[in-house]
């Protein structure tokens, strides 16, 4: 008897952890999640640029999954508000669209985050995750979500960015 595994839904989630004097400054990301939703364009910082490489790295180290970002974007979530479903994936180009979605907490408290997924012929599960500062959740872009800030006080940022996966340079 042999066993091929035709599909996997992988959710990839933990710490950003940084060497010291290394650290994101995630008040200064807030600043820039801020910025952007005024000028509708989020500003490539360093801060971005150590949490876009960490996850590019940490996929190819443990995972042998080689990605790059394709769209980058900031959230703020009011205090008690729940999304919309939604998925990164463009179903009118397929060829184009990204692979994965990766979220980050900014300065996040009580914020859950709800994936839904298919298995076999159980429809319609889900699996939630906590999300807290300096966490990140990543998994695929055909999954639908939704972000729920649970807190009364105040606030969440939440940072987005989407992976397409590219070809290993280093395959044997």
């Amino acid at each position: 008897m042999e066993k091929k595994v035709l599909t996997e839904q992988a959710l990839y989630f933990g710490d950003i952890k940084m060497p010291k004097n290394f650290e994101v400054d995630r008040s200064q990301l807030a600043i820039d999640i801020l910025t952007a939703s005024i000028q509708n364009k989020f500003p490539i910082s360093k801060n971005f640029h150590k949490i876009n490489n960490y996850i590019i790295e940490y996929l190819k180290a443990k995972y042998e999954i080689s990605v790059i970002n394709k769209t980058v974007k900031g959230f703020l979530y009011k205090t008690e508000e729940t999304t919309n479903p939604c998925m990164d994936i463009d179903f009118r180009s397929l060829k184009d669209s990204v692979d994965y979605t990766m979220l980050y907490g900014v300065n996040t408290s009580n914020c859950v985050v709800t994936i839904l997924y298919d298995d076999n012929r159980n429809k319609q599960q889900y699996h939630s995750i906590d999300l807290t500062s300096n966490k990140f959740i990543i998994f695929p872009s055909s999954n639908m979500y939704f972000i729920n800030n649970k807190q009364k006080e105040s606030f969440n940022f939440l940072l987005k960015i989407n992976y397409r996966e590219s070809e290993n340079e280093f395959t044997s």
